[in-house]
């Protein structure tokens, strides 16, 4: 393997795959922490950032020391395309309230000679990165969102940050641009729709300003991400809102337009499917796109250069689509909050699905520069459990894995397609490095482990000592056989209550319980002893299907009861609940808490003192029910 990966955990570190995966021990490593860390575009410089200064490396194969930037809060940085210049964002500095006067926090540093080029102020971290054509020669920077200014880097005198050489005018809020990656620059700005007025991306070759060579306008546009083809001679504008005014999607609404340099050509991509756009690239060759879009299962579509549809996957749970450099194979996957499936295709075979495999809680997708290798990781904030990177075949092998405790980011080092020939056929994959075959038995040991676990209902603690079934000493089942009145599910009406022995407190209550009179009967008997006083016939009692009986034997009935049951503070007047059943069901609602929080304490979550203080006093509560005569 050939091709170079870079890990970031903690501490930077560089991995060499030709090592046999080993660190490669004279990179000057950071001794304090590192808010970023990044390789240039042509890969020949990785820098990173301490608090006091930037360090800046060559990536050969020693990792000699390039330069030491001593800036303070460094918080951001970014290379030019050939890595000549290194574009920083520190930590904005009020230096005068009343004037509202700030430091120039955002540096262009030559990196060979570490000399500043150029410098502005801009307080806001997102959208303060400038850009630069591909020679290098043009940088560009957003100036108040009303106007784009650019500088010319080829001359030797220094730039003036008050006269650019050229200058673009926008009588609208500029709300992003991006210039294009070819020799002869292009410029795509877009300007989000206002006061009724549609949203509009301009195209313009630098720095002819005058009259743009393609446009487009649409409504439903608040936000646009515009991507270039890799040579430059047409831009995929994706248009989105927050809110659908079809009230279909959460997500808004995103519509996807096509426009060409040339001006021949600008027209909305018609997708067959309702449904947010969940992703969108080119290829490398230039000469198609990808798209994914939909409600899940989502629908994947290719097209070529000019809008029309080549080829469709079935739908599938997928949101990402990623080429190879080579742009001989595709990759489509389901990550995020689906469940990490990926699908390798042939692109150069009619589309043929060369392997599926699974990559879990993946936040890290990458191509090798050689096409045949994919990076995937787990990496914090996004998930700070399982961080860790995977390198897979492009067969679906995994070959390398190392876990980390907190891995921040990972990336292969960039490199140029021209050094690694095309891909005619697909070699065997590697032998595993030793780390995959030790992961790989851990899996599959934990897996015959949960096959082999006999599956059934959940049984609480208190179940688990005993052979019943769950049904019948499941905690809510044996406070309702307690309480008068109450339901169980599965018992059999007129069975006596557990525990309870005839002519004891707890049997008389039961007794009392089964007696207990409705509104509607208390009144019908009313009635009826009246007319009976008064010598009528008394009238059948309504909604009943036996004779109610009369009022002497459920007074009698109801006096042998209550004198069974003792008439201190565990007595039953009326049918009311006593003292010691309505303490039984407080000491039992406790437990059942006492339960839930054992589950969770169980599932790895972190409980208060409070919390584990409640689990501490379990015991005390069962001798308590014990006390007051409950048993399970």
């Amino acid at each position: 393997m050939s091709a170079n990966t870079q890990f970031f955990c903690r501490q930077p570190r560089s991995v060499e795959l030709i090592q046999d995966y080993e660190e490669i021990k004279s990179f000057p490593k950071p001794s304090l922490e590192c808010r970023a860390a990044l390789y240039s575009a042509n890969g020949e410089y990785f820098a990173y950032t301490q608090p006091n200064e930037v360090v800046v490396v060559k990536t050969t194969k020693s990792a000699p020391l390039q330069a030491r930037l001593e800036l303070q809060d460094v918080f951001d940085i970014f290379f030019s395309p050939n890595g000549t210049f290194l574009a920083l964002w520190c930590k904005p500095i009020c230096l005068d309230k009343e004037s509202g006067v700030w430091t120039k926090n955002v540096k262009i540093i030559e990196v060979a000679s570490g000399n500043t080029v150029l410098e502005w102020s801009n307080k806001h971290q997102g959208g303060w990165k400038p850009q630069f054509t591909l020679d290098e020669k043009i940088l560009a920077k957003n100036n108040n969102n009303k106007e784009i200014h650019f500088f010319d880097l080829s001359t030797d005198s220094p730039i003036d940050l008050n006269k650019p050489a050229h200058k673009f005018k926008s009588e609208s809020t500029i709300g992003s641009f991006q210039i294009s990656p070819g020799l002869n620059p292009s410029i795509a700005i877009f300007i989000p729709e206002k006061n009724g007025q549609p949203a509009s991306v301009l195209i313009y070759n630098i720095p002819n300003f005058n009259q743009p060579i393609c446009s487009k306008n649409f409504f439903k546009a608040e936000r646009c991400q515009l991507k270039w083809n890799s040579i430059g001679t047409a831009l995929l504008a994706l248009a989105s809102t927050d809110h659908d005014t079809t009230n279909k999607s959460y997500y808004g609404e995103t519509n996807l337009y096509l426009l060409g340099i040339a001006g021949s050509y600008d027209s909305r991509i018609h997708l067959d499917k309702e449904g947010p756009i969940h992703d969108i690239t080119w290829s490398p060759s230039a000469r198609e796109f990808g798209v994914i879009y939909g409600y899940m299962p989502a629908k994947t579509t290719f097209f070529d250069a000019r809008g029309n549809s080549i080829f469709s996957l079935p739908p599938s749970p997928r949101n990402t689509i990623l080429f190879s450099p080579h742009a001989k194979f595709v990759l489509v996957a389901g990550f995020g909050n689906l469940q990490g499936t990926v699908d390798v295709y042939d692109r150069q075979n009619k589309f043929q699905k060369i392997t599926t495999f699974e990559a879990t809680n993946t936040s890290v997708c990458e191509w090798s520069p050689c096409g045949r290798f994919i990076l995937t990781a787990t990496t914090s904030p996004r998930l700070r459990v399982d961080n860790g990177c995977k390198v897979w075949h492009a067969t679906g092998k995994l070959i390398y894995m190392k876990e980390y405790q907190e891995l921040y980011s990972i990336t292969w080092k960039p490199q140029k397609v021209s050094e690694f020939p095309p891909l005619k056929v697909l070699e065997a994959a590697p032998a595993p490095h030793v780390s995959t075959k030790e992961y790989l038995e851990k899996k599959k040991t934990i897996e015959s482990a949960s096959v082999s676990k006999p599956a059934g209902a959940y049984r609480p603690p208190h179940a688990r000592r005993t052979t019943g079934s769950v049904a019948a000493t499941s905690l809510h089942q044996l406070e309702a056989r307690r309480v008068p009145g109450a339901s169980v599910p599965g018992a059999v009406p007129g069975a006596s209550v557990p525990g309870a022995v005839p002519g004891s407190a707890r049997a008389g209550k039961a007794a009392v319980a089964a007696k207990v009179e409705s509104k509607a009967a208390a009144k019908n008997r009313k009635k009826r002893e009246a007319k009976k006083k008064e010598g009528e016939t008394p009238e059948p009692e309504s909604n009943e299907a036996s004779p109610a009986p009369n009022s002497e034997s459920t007074t009698a009935a109801t006096a042998a009861a209550t004198s069974a049951a003792p008439t201190e503070g565990g007595s039953v007047i009326g049918g009311v609940a006593s003292m010691e059943d309505k303490k039984v069901r407080s000491l039992l609602k406790k437990l059942r808490a006492i339960e839930l929080l054992k589950m969770k304490q169980a599932n790895g979550e972190t409980l208060e003192d409070t919390q584990v203080s409640k689990i501490q006093k379990e015991e005390d509560i069962r001798t308590d029910l014990e006390n007051l005569g409950w048993s399970e």
